[in-house]
């Protein structure tokens, strides 16, 4: 087995260069492009949800993870119409504490402020056929904080994002991608069956599905190098 996952954060007209992170942000029509690819390749695009089975080696075939980090309300205005087209699904993390809000936690940094999705976008989301997992309450650093203020970050998240949005969600992903062992283990206990970090590479048959590595999808990911990270081992040797 060998599954990548893809990872998205905002899909929008990039801002103008030297804006920190600007990488970061992928146009609707490169990300459209790479849809359009992915399906003439054959691969099926799938939420974490609907991967499941092929990471469990219950199911076999051509398949790509989809996700996005954050909730942008940008994933839904400019990504979830050409998901829909190809009949593809993904994943979104949503901040639970955050829903309707901006990215706050990049503005120190001088990132644009830009809006999350609303209560309302989500139901959205769900009612599309995608799917919605956790990215904590705030977007914290784990590896910055206490035990207990942990725990709080991850499974209260869960339980908000259950509560308000009602659907089910099992999936997590490590703000930053900064996480230890012990938060591994506390995304276990709080019934989560996945967890996304930043690593780089595929997923291969023997991975701990609590530190899934993925393919960061960026500004500047040209076509080429798009195919070269689904088709080869590309990810993992750079990993």
């Amino acid at each position: 087995m060998s599954i990548p996952i893809l990872m998205y954060h905002q899909i929008d007209a990039p801002p103008r260069r030297g804006t920190p992170l600007r990488g970061l942000v992928v146009s609707p029509a490169v990300f459209a492009r790479q849809m359009f690819v992915l399906k003439c390749l054959g691969f099926r695009g799938l939420s974490m949800r609907d991967l499941e089975p092929y990471l469990e080696g219950k199911q076999h075939g051509k398949v790509v993870g989809i996700t996005f980090d954050d909730g942008y309300q940008n994933n839904l205005t400019n990504a979830l119409p050409t998901l829909t087209k190809h009949g593809f699904t993904a994943t979104c993390y949503a901040v639970s504490g955050m829903l309707g809000g901006v990215n706050i936690w990049d503005k120190e940094i001088g990132v644009a402020q830009k809006p999350l999705m609303t209560a309302e976008d989500w139901h959205v989301w769900l009612d599309s056929g995608m799917e919605i997992g956790s990215h904590t309450r705030t977007h914290a650093d784990l590896t910055r904080l206490d035990m207990d203020a942990a725990i709080d970050e991850i499974a209260l998240s869960k339980q908000e994002l259950e509560d308000s949005l009602g659907c089910s969600v099992r999936h997590f992903c490590y703000p930053y991608g900064r996480f230890d062992i012990s938060h591994a283990q506390m995304v276990k206990q709080a019934g989560y069956i996945t967890a996304t970090t930043t690593r780089r590479g595929k997923i291969q048959g023997n991975d701990d599905p609590f530190s899934l590595r993925r393919i960061l999808i960026a500004q500047a990911t040209h076509i080429s190098l798009f195919i070269l990270k689904i088709l080869t081992k590309y990810e993992n040797r750079r990993g």
